[in-house]
């Protein structure tokens, strides 16, 4: 109780000595304080007193903060006149150096910004001022948070909004902008029609490979065919061969010359009057007559035998 009644006090002592009396300091902010034009050091946050005689005070705001840079000319490596606009992302480390270093941090902050940005850009060449803006940025920060580092103040970040060419290099860049997506077209068909070709290759050659196949296939059942005809035919001719030779193991001399007759009498019936005889004729004359003396002399016997019975 007595202790809020002593807060009770102070606060309406405070407003009744003037409005400088009692400050109240958010948690994102800190007050300087200048006694008799002398620093006496940094207040807040909270509930901070002061002597509205003799002290002054300077509002600091600690939160991250940002800064337009409006469009600046400069020129790059190789004399190509451009227009970039920029914001810088800053924040105050140092209250008591951001208010004692410099008096107008914003409008320093613009002018060194803009005498960067032209040295920046003028050790770089327009293409990697167009391709690499993160580059850019990076280089931007650290030689503006070279500057600012004296005054208290960190900058946090660069980022590059807008990059304006000049008319001339913008149509140039344009036409090469065609030309790259025309090129890439011609890659991406030259590389479709490269894969198709291998798809049907492909194909072809499996198809060839399967034709290839089914021809041998067909090739070794037609030898195998062919290799078993030619086996039952000869099979057939040995058969044959054998019922030849068992017929002829049974013949006799007598079946042999019947034979041979029968075919002199092919021979005789012919209309040639020339004959070619093989030697061997005499000797078949003599074996016919050697086997007909039997079979002549049985016929005389039986045809003298009736007449001596009659």
């Amino acid at each position: 109780m007595i202790i809020g009644i002593v807060i009770a006090l102070v606060v309406l002592a405070g407003f009744a000595g003037g409005s400088f009396g009692v400050k109240i300091v958010r948690e994102y902010k800190r007050l300087v304080v200048f006694r008799l034009g002398k620093v006496t050091g940094i207040r807040g946050p909270g509930l901070v007193l002061i002597n509205p005689i003799t002290d002054r005070v300077s509002l600091v705001d600690l939160r991250e903060q940002y800064l337009e840079v409006p469009h600046q000319t400069a020129i790059t490596a190789d004399n190509a006149p451009i227009s970039i606009d920029f914001i810088i992302f800053y924040k105050v480390v140092d209250a008591q150096m951001s208010v004692i270093a410099v008096q107008n941090f914003a409008g320093a902050a613009l002018n060194v910004a803009a005498t960067t940005l032209r040295s920046v850009v003028g050790d770089m060449p327009l293409d990697d001022v167009l391709s690499k803006r993160e580059a850019m940025n990076a280089l931007l920060r650290v030689r503006l948070d070279e500057v600012t580092e004296r005054w208290g103040v960190k900058v946090t970040n660069v980022e590059v909004r807008e990059v304006n060419p000049p008319p001339g290099v913008l149509e140039a860049m344009t036409r090469q902008m065609s030309a790259e997506r025309t090129r890439r077209a011609q890659v991406t068909e030259a590389e479709g029609q490269k894969t198709a070709a291998i798809i049907t290759a492909e194909g072809d050659r499996q198809a060839a490979i399967t034709r290839a196949e089914g021809s041998q296939q067909a090739a070794i059942l037609a030898a195998e065919g062919q290799r078993q005809a030619q086996l039952l035919t000869a099979q057939g001719y040995s058969s044959g061969l054998e019922a030849i030779l068992q017929v002829a193991n049974h013949l006799d001399q007598n079946t042999l010359l019947l034979q041979y007759l029968d075919t002199l009498k092919s021979i005789g019936a012919s209309p040639s009057t020339k004959f070619v005889v093989p030697v061997e004729l005499a000797g078949l004359l003599r074996g016919l007559t050697g086997a007909a003396a039997p079979a002549v002399a049985a016929a005389t016997a039986a045809i003298s035998s009736p007449e001596q019975k009659s």
